[in-house]
């Protein structure tokens, strides 16, 4: 359980720096976006990967 905590504070620190790089370096409003969009995407989808085997479903 902490162990997963753990990997989630480092998803979360993770893609607040992509955000922060992101502002900082994209030029284009709109790559900005998306790129944006993408890093929400990729850390839900690991916060999911470290979350739903605590709740019983790993089988999926």
């Amino acid at each position: 359980m902490i162990s997963a905590l753990i990997g989630i504070l480092i998803i979360v620190v993770f893609g607040a720096i992509c955000f922060w790089a992101i502002d900082k370096f994209a030029t284009d409003r709109r790559l900005a976006q998306l790129l944006k969009l993408l890093v929400v995407l990729i850390c839900a989808a690991s916060i999911l990967q470290r979350v739903l085997p605590l709740i019983g479903l790993s089988g999926l």
